[in-house]
């Protein structure tokens, strides 16, 4: 039997889940606070590139090598026509957003963000607009950015200086339409029918396309689960993915229970994909729907009051969370859900990526990162591969909120003789080590390992103190019996990749 400070994680390279989606290392831009405008892109900035993008900003986010990039919302797609954010930037209209009641110039549009996604290498993953918009807008949209030439809208495109079509894949048919304070929010049947007649058009349009429809966007909504029933038995035929949204927190200031928060996101993966199962089985679907988990992170203490009204004024400092230690144990857990249900998790966007609850601050031409970003980098860097199952065996307790957890929260991934290993210790002030076994293979060295760690979970970076919370080569690892034994501290993420021998 293990010891109170020991843990075993059992794996075995044939029992595999599946291959690990890249678009889980997928962000999320939107036209929200100060994440756009001083946030990647500050024309007046020290740091601006030709194209006004803030240099600083992006080469910090090259480092966390994200795929899929949504944009331009969020609530703020309910009330967007992308016809004002295309062409001259000197003729494009100023409007008022209703979604979070700020001004929105426009300057940075569409056409901006797919040529700074190219510069990226990330995926666009466009949202169109189902709360004031219509299906044909949406299909004019997708003409503006697929179609190469010859009709009204791709001519458009050329007109406006983008020769060659955009060839946007990814779509998103509106945002979080079953919560009430979205812009056109209505019932499931009056969304489905609308994201149906949008899905249908748009493939009409350009057939390649992948789409995804809005699924419940919070377990605590009413109609939780029965909105996704509705939705995909009416459109599943038509989409590729159902979205599924998560926000965390700890208002109560419980560590351990926060951090249990995994089971509940398990959970809510789970049941969202056995409706998705349950529909395809059941009204004998031609294709299986799997899921894109498109807005997550923490998010509690900037959500109310001034956090959220931009009180009629141009980029004013919206959701700006300062994240901690705890939070990034958190990110992590994110992470290794996504991981362990890569059979049905194949896109996942963290939101955001600047300024808004973001891993990247900045403040004039400053540039802070916070703890969230060190789970990420280190997580991205090891995304290859195949995910396994596993099976921990080892301490754990019961949180007040989530039930039964381990201590150890854990995910890998396999890659040709590689297996990277991604590891939370939730103890609050125990170190823990962990032995990495196989049940048919023998670990033979290490590659390499980072991990993030502390000895208080409120720690977190400031522009006075910017290295409060960062990630550190780790080396503290014992290879014995063809296992390995790593010691981790209290409060820490691990990320390592070992050499292993079948």
């Amino acid at each position: 039997m293990p010891t109170s400070n020991t843990t075993t994680v059992h794996l075995h390279t044939a029992f595999k889940i599946d291959e690990v989606d890249p678009r889980i290392f997928g962000g999320f831009l939107e036209h929200l606070g100060r994440a756009v405008y001083e946030g990647v892109y500050e024309p007046g900035s020290v740091h601006a590139d030709d194209m006004g993008c803030r240099t600083d900003v992006l080469e910090a986010l090259k480092r966390l090598r994200f795929t899929a990039m949504r944009y331009p919302g969020g609530n703020f797609v309910s009330g967007y026509h992308w016809q004002d954010a295309v062409g001259p930037k000197e003729k494009r209209p100023v409007n008022r957003d209703l979604a979070w009641q700020s001004l929105e110039t426009n300057e940075f549009g569409p056409d901006e963000f797919v040529t700074l996604s190219e510069r990226m290498d990330w995926t666009p993953m466009l949202a169109v607009n189902l709360g004031t918009g219509t299906p044909e807008e949406a299909r004019n949209w997708l003409e503006y950015c697929n179609i190469e030439s010859g009709s009204r809208w791709a001519n458009l495109r050329i007109e406006h200086g983008y020769q060659k079509p955009h060839n946007v894949r990814l779509w998103c048919l509106g945002n979080e339409m079953d919560g009430p304070w979205q812009i056109g929010h209505v019932p499931a049947q009056q969304y489905a029918i609308n994201a149906q007649q949008t899905a249908r058009m748009m493939k009409m349009c350009d057939p390649n396309i992948e789409l995804v429809v809005c699924g419940s966007c919070a377990p605590e909504l009413p109609t939780y689960l029965e909105w996704d029933r509705q939705i995909l038995e009416h459109c599943r035929d038509d989409i590729e993915y159902l979205s599924l949204h998560r926000y965390v927190g700890n208002p109560e200031g419980d560590t351990p229970d926060y951090l249990a928060v995994t089971n509940s996101i398990d959970r809510q993966i789970e049941a969202t994909d056995a409706v998705c199962r349950a529909v395809h089985h059941t009204k004998k679907t031609r294709k299986r729907v799997h899921l894109s988990f498109d807005e997550w992170n923490v998010w509690y203490r900037a959500r109310s009051g001034e956090h959220v009204d931009g009180r009629g004024k141009f980029a004013p400092p919206l959701l700006e969370e300062v994240y901690n230690l705890e939070d990034a144990l958190v990110a992590a857990g994110f992470l290794n859900s996504f991981i362990r249900h890569a059979d049905s998790v194949k896109i996942a966007n963290l939101a955001q990526i600047v300024n808004v609850i973001a891993p990247i601050l900045t403040k004039g031409d400053q540039m802070l990162i916070q703890s969230i970003f060190y789970p990420i980098e280190m997580y991205s860097k090891r995304r290859t591969g195949t995910a396994l199952q596993l099976q921990v065996e080892g301490p754990g307790y019961v949180s007040k909120q989530y039930g039964e957890v381990k201590t150890i929260d854990a995910s890998a991934i396999l890659n040709g003789d590689e297996l990277s290993v991604f590891l939370v210790n939730r103890d609050v002030s125990k170190p823990m080590d962990v032995t990495i076994k196989l049940g048919n293979a023998t670990v033979t060295g290490l590659v390499n390992a980072e991990v993030v760690y502390g000895t208080d979970p409120q720690a977190a970076n400031s522009y006075e103190n910017p290295n409060a919370i960062v990630s550190r080569a780790h080396s503290d690892i014992q290879i014995c019996s063809g296992s390995a034994t790593i010691q981790l501290p209290p409060l820490s993420v691990y990320a390592g990749t070992l050499k292993i021998q079948r």
